[in-house]
């Protein structure tokens, strides 16, 4: 790994979308060629993606610029996952093709990989707009136009504490794409432990968490980027908010568990789900595809039982553990 960080695109059949983000790239990157090298993914496009790459690859001749074509379209969680694992850098950034993102990120980033050589995850904060109305979107639970609200640039605080506290005030928050950089060696690593988390759509969130356990984490206090809400290719899929819902989220909320985080966390944020999910959802899905979404919500409801079961034993037991033992309780134990 000589260089400090891949930044990488995946992308699919929005070659002027690509073309707008490597015009960007190209502004912000300079000062910083020899640090970076640059990876784009094209999932089997059927525009004109290739000749904007082969474009760009001749702009870019004094910087690592490498390319890969998918023989199908493998879909595009496992198209980011190839991101990941293609990275021979000592971290990887990959970034959404229709992302806006400042002109300063690019020198902050290579900043604070320089000046935390243990750092294991960098969170950009950013501001989220509604595609159709230009409204502003940011999680309820914070203030402002901004998806964290932890603000630990000083790298300080505990890496698992940080993202447990940001996983549970937006799990969108954590799965952006564009906001994430990872510490490449870990996010293999993490890759490697679940090899199934390319199915799953909400995996982002648990290489964060798998990254967060294993060194130093920093949550930026400034926006650097702009989430467009309503455009992510999963929306796409039919089934995709009952999955999420209902399945993904649960699924990483466990192998979150795995990965060193507490049981009380893990089941809290199993129950916060539970409140969180849409009914609306499952009775939409439960009309168009009933056997499919009663084999979705059941292993759910079978999994919320046992969390707040744990939860209620827990409870019963400190205070049981708490409770002070009355003179009368003392005599009968004497032995």
């Amino acid at each position: 790994m000589n260089k400090l960080l891949t930044i990488a695109i995946p992308t699919f059949n929005r070659a002027q979308l690509l073309d707008k983000q490597l015009t960007w790239l190209a502004k912000a990157i300079k000062g910083f060629e020899s640090d970076c090298e640059i990876l784009i993914s094209d999932n089997c496009s059927t525009d004109n993606t290739q000749e904007i790459i082969q474009k760009w690859q001749s702009i870019f001749s004094n910087i690592t610029f490498k390319s890969n074509k998918n023989s199908n379209n493998i879909g595009v969680v496992k198209n980011i996952m190839y991101c990941l694992n293609s990275s021979t850098t000592q971290y990887v950034w990959t970034i959404g093709d229709d992302d806006p993102v400042q002109d300063r990120a690019i020198a902050y980033v290579i900043s604070k990989l320089k000046q935390h050589e243990d750092l294991s995850l960098l969170f950009l904060n950013f501001s989220g707009r509604n595609q159709i109305t230009g409204e502003p979107v940011h999680p309820p639970t914070i203030v402002g136009n901004r998806w964290f609200d932890v603000d630990s640039e000083d790298g300080d605080g505990d890496g698992k504490a940080i993202f447990e506290h940001c996983f549970s005030k937006s799990v969108g928050a954590v799965i952006f794409l564009s906001a994430t950089v990872y510490r490449t060696d870990l996010v293999k690593r993490a890759l490697q432990n679940w090899p199934d988390a390319e199915n799953n759509w909400i995996s982002l969130g648990y290489l964060a968490g798998y990254c967060a356990a294993n060194g130093i984490v920093i949550v930026t206090k400034e926006t650097y980027l702009e989430c467009i809400v309503g455009v992510s290719y999963w929306q796409k899929e039919p089934k995709s908010a009952l999955l999420m819902q209902y399945k993904h989220i649960p699924e990483v909320i466990l192998k979150l568990e795995k990965s060193g985080y507490s049981k009380q966390f893990c089941r809290r944020m199993i129950l916060q789900n539970r409140k969180e999910v849409s009914l609306k959802v499952f009775l939409g899905a439960l009309r168009r595809w009933p056997m499919s979404a009663i084999k979705t919500v059941v292993p759910f409801l079978t999994l919320v039982s046992l969390c707040a079961f744990d939860v209620m034993v827990s409870k019963e037991f400190k205070l049981a553990e708490s409770r002070e033992i009355s003179p009368q309780e003392v005599r009968i134990y004497k032995p």
